[in-house]
């Protein structure tokens, strides 16, 4: 008799939930790959706006206009600027997020428009400062990158990220289960487990957004220097508040 006289509550929060649920999955995608899209082809992972105009739909204001500059291989790019200045949107546009309404982004000369989502965003790697992570083990989370990668290849990338330390006094070591968006762990080893995830990735290109913002200066000391390690022959562009965190 309990258990029937909740039943209508638990209908109508099943109810709700199909419904935002619902609308999520029946909105019409609106990135899409021409059929037969050819993969990228990367040589030296050269980086090529060309007058790129975008809008989101939800305002009138423009978020980045008639913006055009080159990154070359092997070299590191810095956009420095106040908030809402424009700088995630030129991040979030390179995997194709979004897409602009006018110019072009090539990668190696190739429209990332023309070749295939699959292959574009297996060669980039981005850092954010919003790591999203899985109520799962520590090292199910770095492996998301590289389903196929062996243990030795996960405690090497999070070597390199100085993860493997801290890793290691988990009660479980990286079979520690961490919660819903790594509810267990301190910001800075959310930052150093989504920078291993990028070491494992092996990716040409980096993406760094306000990788090092919400961290005391500790533990921006240790990220930084596992951002170096990360960083070494890629081409990276990397967005951030202040001139100081880009030095």
């Amino acid at each position: 008799i309990r258990s029937l006289a909740t039943i209508n509550m638990v209908a109508y929060q099943g109810a709700a939930a199909f419904k935002r649920i619902s609308e999520i999955i029946d909105k019409e995608i609106s990135i899409k790959e021409f059929n037969g899209a050819p993969k990228l082809n990367l040589k030296n992972s050269n980086i090529k706006f060309t007058k790129v105009d975008f809008k989101y739909d939800t305002t009138e204001e423009t978020a980045i206009k008639d913006i055009s500059f080159n990154i070359k291989w092997n070299t590191m790019a810095a956009i420095v600027g106040h908030s809402g200045a424009g700088k995630s949107t030129i991040i979030n546009l390179l995997p194709r997020f979004y897409d602009p309404q006018e110019g072009s982004i090539e990668i190696d000369n190739q429209n990332i428009k023309k070749v295939s989502l699959s292959s574009l965003r297996k060669n980039l790697s981005l850092v954010s400062q919003d790591v999203i992570l899985f109520d799962d083990t520590v090292k199910n989370n770095i492996a998301y990158a590289k389903p196929t990668a062996t243990e030795r290849e996960i405690i090497k990338a999070c070597k390199f990220a100085a993860a493997d330390e801290f890793i290691k006094k988990l009660p479980d070591g990286y079979n520690t289960m961490i919660g819903e968006n790594g509810v267990r762990l301190s910001g800075g080893q959310k930052q150093r487990i989504s920078i291993a995830r990028a070491i494992l990735k092996e990716s040409p290109i980096i993406l760094l957004d306000e990788a090092t913002s919400s961290l005391d200066a500790e533990s921006e000391e240790i990220v930084q220097n596992a951002i170096n390690n990360l960083t070494k022959n890629k081409t990276t562009l990397v967005i951030a508040h202040r001139l100081s965190t880009i030095h």
